[in-house]
This record gives structure tokens, sequence and C-alpha cells, in this order.
């Protein structure tokens, strides 16, 4: 389909009401006039596209003909849920890591967090041309382990029975006991740093069973959460195969002068390349790759994998002054992976009763949120004549549709308190109030004889609708949301889509026999299903059958 392209200093908007026109743009004092007589000139302005041009003020307000409408319908029915997609980043090859949950702790919030923005990115990535891959970084050496196979050590062993929902929470524990214990008791730090010493090594037989029974069973419950979730990963890195490489690259650099030796260990003074960074430390004094040096490994071992033209990391925002450190040390170690790499921090997920802690053990897990949120869905559905395990079902997928909607109704940066209550509404802005209206296109459209096959054009007396009016802007969303890694934009158009169908289907009778403009209602409740559901799916939401 044709598209409007101006040239020029200006900025082409959707005004905010629709008697003002279907595009707008400023244009300087005193031109307004003589820039419509000049685009009246223009091909578009000749085409069939076009109906009328009008200048207001120092606005210039372009209004898109019946035609044009009619045309926009009939291409979502053609693309159905391919309409949208683009070739911004055609032939560009991105890898996006985002998770990067720790084994031998628990699945958290934050972990829901990065995992749901990472998907919609890579969604909305992959809408935008790129050929996208997953990755996910997970740290298996490290205190944190230390301190999960002292648990397991002391708290009674290996366990082996149970699902491995029971043999994660157990290992959970463990963790929580071992890093309860040690803030507790400070003659335990020399326990655990050996405990830290040998798993490195390899080389005590008992740590090596706890660390493979341990690693083994995150790795798998990580694998349900994800399958829960819709996310499907390319790759997994850890961080104890990147250490060694890491290491390495540190100890070549040093002698390049990249690097230096304090007090024994191997750092970078990010204040000799910028004076807003600062020292951090990259090889410890016993030897040691540090979280900085595994990063570098891991930008090298990535691109050794494939070999990407950009790489998206996603993580919580509290690592910012980190991630500096390490992209002006990659500058200047790797410097084009460097200039391929960017960093999208997100805030924390709060729940009303206030920030979780993962360092005492204190975490509010993923599952636990899940669970909950699917109880409250279960409270408001039960009441419908569906079957008990349909019921499960129905809960599982809106109370992820829930969550997910939360963390991505407004811009990645800040902080979000997930509400309960407004989360699982299914009136206003929340999750349930799309994919409900989602399920209520469907509804029509299998109520009717012609469902998603509709094709009708419009009748001659039937007037362009405000729906018409906003399906077509479809496409410039998701151009948007991929140039700037934005899914809220997403967010915002489909609330706004969504409302404007339903009070179309509040106010229309979509299927009569008797109303010859019939056939073309059910079109646009088609087109309009197939926009919901392409949105949502870029969302990483899942639509049910049936509320």
């Amino acid at each position: 389909m044709e598209t409007l392209k101006i040239e020029g200093d200006f900025g082409l908007i959707h005004p905010k009401y629709i008697k003002n026109g279907d595009y707008s743009f400023f244009a300087p004092a005193g031109k307004a006039e003589e820039f419509a007589k000049a685009l009246r000139l223009t091909p578009f302005a000749q085409g069939d596209f076009l109906s009328k041009i009008e200048v207001a003020g120092n606005f210039i307000n372009i209004y898109l003909s019946k035609d044009f409408f009619s045309h926009s319908v009939k291409e979502i029915l053609d693309k159905k849920e391919k309409f949208g997609a683009n070739d911004l980043l055609k032939k560009e090859k991105t890898i996006i890591e985002y998770t990067d949950p720790n084994p031998f702790k628990q699945f958290h919030i934050g972990h829901l967090m990065s995992n749901t923005i990472g998907e919609a990115v890579a969604h909305i990535t992959e809408a935008n041309g790129a050929e996208v891959k997953r990755a996910n970084y997970q740290g298996d050496v490290g205190i944190h382990v230390a301190c999960a196979i002292w648990g397991i050590k002391n708290k009674g062993g290996i366990k082996n029975d149970g699902d491995i929902k029971e043999k994660a929470k157990y290992l959970g524990e463990c963790y929580t006991l071992g890093a309860t214990t040690l803030k507790e008791n400070e003659n335990l730090k020399s326990e655990i740093q050996n405990i830290n010493k040998k798993i490195y090594e390899k080389s005590d037989k008992e740590l090596n069973e706890f660390y493979k029974w341990g690693k083994k069973v995150s790795l798998d419950y990580f694998e349900e959460m994800y399958q829960m979730l819709g996310t499907k990963f390319d790759f997994y890195f850890f961080e104890s195969e990147v250490g060694d490489y890491g290491k390495n690259i540190v100890l070549e650099f040093l002698k390049k002068g990249i690097f230096e030796e304090s007090d024994g260990a191997i750092v970078f003074r990010g204040e000799n390349y910028d004076k807003r960074l600062h020292t951090r430390v990259f090889i410890n004094s016993e030897g040691l790759p540090v979280y900085e040096a595994k990063e570098l490994g891991l930008a090298k071992i990535k691109n050794d994998k494939y070999k990407y033209d950009k790489s998206i990391v996603i993580t919580g925002n509290e690592i910012n002054e980190y991630f500096r450190v390490i992209l002006a040390a990659m500058k200047e170690v790797f410097p084009d992976l460097a200039q391929k790499t960017e960093h999208l921090s997100h805030g924390m997920l709060r729940l009303p009763t206030g920030k979780m802690s993962s360092r005492t053990g204190d975490v509010i897990t993923a599952e636990a949120l899940i669970e909950q949120v699917k109880e409250k869905i279960l409270e408001k559905i039960k009441d419908r004549e569906f079957p008990e395990q349909e019921k499960k079902e129905i809960a599982e997928v809106v109370a992820i549709g829930a969550i997910k909607y939360s963390i991505l109704r407004q811009a990645i940066g800040g902080d979000i308190v997930f509400d309960f209550d407004k989360s699982i509404s299914f009136d206003g802005d929340s999750g349930p109030y799309l994919q409900y209206a989602c399920v209520r296109a469907n509804s029509v459209l299998e109520k009717s004889a012609q469902g998603r096959s509709a094709s009708g054009g419009r009748p001659k007396n039937f007037e362009i609708t405000e729906l018409e009016k906003y399906l077509y802007r479809f496409p410039e969303v998701v151009e948007r949301a991929g140039r700037e890694y934005a899914p809220h934009y997403i967010v915002t158009y489909l609330i706004e889509l969504a409302s404007i169908f339903n009070s179309f289907y509040a106010k229309e009778k979509i299927i009569d026999e008797n109303d010859p403009s019939s056939l073309y209602k059910i079109t646009l409740t088609s087109a309009t299903a197939y926009i919901l559901h392409s949105g949502l799916s870029l969302l990483g939401i899942k639509v049910p059958k049936r509320m």
C-alpha cells in the first residue's frame, strides 16, 4: 500500500481528534497555505488515497479517502497476522540476552520482569525484519553457589523424591540457609570461600555431586518456567564457561596497559577514560576472574557462536554504572563488539508489600506471583459454565498476560508496583481487557457464517468508522517500537484499539442477515481480531479461546 511521505524538518503526527484529519503537521509561521498548496500538487495528493488537505492556523491537516481505508482493511485481511511486519532491520543479526537466572537460586519476579521485556523486544525486533537469537547467561559459579552447597550439606543432602518444583523449592531453602547463616556468622566466611574454591577446582567428590545435582534441578525447573512464559532460548551461556576466557583477555591486555595491578588484584580504571566512570576489579587478589572479566569473555564467545550485528543485553538498572565501565573496557579490548552492544535496563517489579531481596533469600518467586494472580482470576470466572480444567488453563493464560501487561505498559526503565486488582480487571487498562476484546472479536467471527474469511467491501452508504481510522496505524507503531526498543507503544495502541472496537461492538449489530452492511462489519471485526492477536503476540501475551 502506498504511504504518505513528506520531506522537510517537521513532524508528521496523528491528530488527537479524528475530526482534525488522519495526519497533521505544523508549518512555519505564515507558510501553512504555501505548504498546503505544494502538497496538493504531489503525486500522493493526486491519487485515490487522499480526500482533502485543510489549513487550520499553522497546522496542515490531511484527510485520507474512503478508498484508502477500504484498501487498508483488505490489506490486513490479506496479510493476516503478518500485517505490521516490515524490513526496517532486514539482514541484521541480533542477539538478545535476558532473564539470566542463576542456578542454585530461585526464579524470582525480577527474572520474570527481564524475561517479559526480553521476549517483547525479541518479537518486535523480528517483526522489524531482523534475525533474532535469544540468549541466557547464568551464574553457575560464585559465592551464591557455595552458600547453596553449604546448605545442601547441612540440611540433609541431595533430595531425589518429589517433582521438579519440590526439588527446586528444597534447593531454594538450602541457598537461603547458607546465605542467612553466612550473614549472621562471620566465622563461616572462610568455610564458604573454601567451598567456592573447591567448586572452581572440582577437587572435592562430594561437593561435585551436590553441584551437579543442584545445577540440574535449577535448569530443569527454569525450563518449566520458560515453557509457561512462552520462551525458547537459542543459546545458554554459563559463568563457568566464560571465566577462564575472560581472565586470559584481561591478562593479555594487562601487558598492553589497559588494565593494571592494584593490591594483588587486576583492575580497570574507568575514570581514566571517562571522568564519570570508576575503577572496578576484573581479577581478584586470589587470581579468580570476577563478573567484569567474565562479561568480556561472554561478549567474545557470543560473537564466536553467532556473528551478530547487534547485541542487546537486558538487565536491572541497579547495574547501570557497572555496565558503563564494562562497555568502556570493551571499547579498548573489543572496539567492534562494544559498538554493537546496547544495554537496556529496567527497574524493579515491586508488590505493595515492598522490595524483594535476593541476597537474604527473602524473595518473591515468579511462580508464587503467577499462582496468586491465577487464584484471583479463578475467583472472577468461577461462575462461568466451563469445565474446571479449562478454567485453570484460562486462569494461567490470563494471569501471565496480566503480569506481562503490567510490566510492558510503561517505558522500560522505571520501577513498577504490581496492583493485583487493576491488573486482573476485565475493564480498562489491563492485559485481561485486551485478551477479552480479542476473545469477543473471535466469538463474533465464530458465530458468523463467514468468520475470518469475510472480505466484504464497504457499502456506499456506510460511513468510515473510527475503527478503520485506527486499524491502519498498526505498522507505524510496530516500526516505532522496533526503532526505540519500546514495547509500551504497542500496549498503548492496543488498548486504544480495543476500546474503539468495544464501542463499535456495543453500537453496531454486527451479524444481521437483513443488513447489507453486515458482511463489512464482520470484515472489520476480522481485521481487528488479527491486529489484536498480532499485537498481543508481539508482547508475548497469549489469548485464550474464551473467557
